[in-house]
């Protein structure tokens, strides 16, 4: 069967499996390879960022980043129920019938396509200038029932996280998840429990020491936190107080906490002139 090889076999791989599939485009065939090279786990080095998933924006970052949600089916939702309204009246099993299949499968192909760039571009962003990357290791099944359940399926957080793994494996970044419990309700500045907040507040107030910011980025900053306590890292605390949606390009004098193997914290500080987090 005559084939496109795009690219050819890496010297030193066996190919050990064909997968052939057929989907809305066409017909593809998957080749799994096998090699003797042992790759090494990435290790935590270098910079390290949070995030948080979301409705409200689909991504925020410790360093004050946020990302757009992008509607995926919402937006294409229109065109499918004019297709589907299409194919409920054609004859079952008629010429016309397949036809309107094919059109509709095309559709949700196209909109797994789009979905799947946007989790790959956004993934890559991240990886650039930082060594580690912590997430939430969600309960995805629960997400996707109640009133939100088509806006969690179509954000697909589940599948950014994985192709997030993989991406930072590729790039050599480590990537790691922590609980995800509390994380909304945490001060990143003090770790005072500032109680359960309503999906309507959207801004982060401590009463505790005042430290104020975007409600998203306050999370994404505890789990970064909590995954440097867990590698054995230095904790960074934020100084200053930060303005909802504010991008924060430099901090200096950033305070720390040492989490030693007992589980003991002390609070030092140290000087980072000049460091950008972008």
């Amino acid at each position: 069967m005559p084939i496109n090889l795009h690219r050819p076999v890496p010297d030193g791989f066996v190919v050990k499996q064909v997968r052939v599939g057929s989907i809305a485009s066409g017909w593809y065939a998957q080749l799994i390879l096998e090699s003797g090279v042992s790759v090494p786990d990435v290790m935590p080095n270098g910079n390290s960022i949070g995030i948080d998933v979301g409705l409200e924006k689909f991504l925020a970052v410790s360093d004050g980043q946020l990302v757009e949600r992008p509607r995926f089916f919402n937006s294409l939702q229109r065109e499918l129920r004019w297709l589907q309204r299409k194919l409920k009246n054609k004859t079952k099993g008629s010429a016309n019938y397949r036809k309107a299949q094919h059109k509709i499968r095309r559709l949700h192909e196209r909109i797994y396509d789009t979905r799947k760039n946007f989790h790959y571009l956004t993934a890559h962003s991240l990886c650039d200038g930082v060594g580690m990357v912590f997430a939430e290791d969600l309960n995805l099944k629960a997400t996707s029932r109640g009133m939100l359940a088509k806006h969690c399926l179509d954000a697909a957080w589940g599948s950014f996280l994985d192709i997030l793994s993989w991406v930072c494996w590729k790039r050599g970044v480590y990537f790691a998840k922590v609980n995800p419990n509390g994380t909304s309700q945490t001060c990143p500045q003090c770790g005072t429990h500032t109680g359960k907040k309503k999906l309507s507040e959207r801004v982060h107030v401590c009463h505790e020491c005042g430290y104020t910011t975007d409600r998203d980025v306050a999370a994404a900053m505890v789990v970064e936190q909590r995954g440097l306590a867990a590698v054995g890292h230095t904790v960074k605390l934020p100084v200053e107080v930060r303005q909802p949606c504010r991008r924060v390009s430099r901090q200096r004098g950033l305070r720390t906490r040492r989490v030693s193997s007992s589980g003991d914290a002390s609070l030092g500080t140290t000087r980072e002139a000049g460091r950008t987090r972008e």
